[in-house]
């Protein structure tokens, strides 16, 4: 997965044992974490509004991965 375009930052989101999710931007030095879904969306707008400031405007595309351990 890459970044689209130049308005389009994709951020790559785990779950964690610990603090629920962490997500981090594909091509950008941007990581953030939240206890839930709706608090990593939020987390995800406040880290690019940090990182480029207020009068930049993006699309975010949280790409979800999960990993599941199945024995046989």
């Amino acid at each position: 997965m890459k970044k689209n375009n130049n308005n389009e930052i994709v951020f790559l989101v785990e779950e964690d044992v610990e603090s629920g999710f962490t997500a981090s931007a594909l091509g950008y030095s941007i990581f953030t974490q939240g206890e839930t879904f709706d608090e990593i969306k939020e987390m995800t707008k406040d880290a690019v509004r940090s990182h480029f400031g207020e009068d930049n405007h993006f699309i975010i595309r949280l790409h979800f991965v999960k990993d599941e351990v199945v024995y046989v």
